[in-house]
């Protein structure tokens, strides 16, 4: 917000400061989303995934749903 001026930073400020955000359950921030689950990986598997998704031009959680739906149809197909 390059155009506001310093009354209009400091009055921001001020409401930000006192302002406590409202939660609720359809929020669509990182932390608020259902279902959304953070998975940690180990440093070499990290390396590896990230250099087949710039291989592939494909996101790193593209490639996991890709193995993902890949190993279901085999393990359905098996059954």
């Amino acid at each position: 917000m390059r155009d506001m001026t310093d009354e209009e930073y400091d009055a921001l400020d001020e409401h930000l400061t006192k302002t406590v955000p409202k939660l609720g359950p359809n929020g669509t921030g990182f932390f608020s989303r259902k279902g959304l689950q953070v998975v940690v990986l180990d440093e070499n598997t990290a390396k590896i995934l990230n250099a087949k998704a710039i291989a592939t031009r494909q996101t790193p959680s593209e490639i996991i749903a890709s193995m993902l739906r890949k190993d279901l149809t085999i393990t359905n197909t098996q059954i």
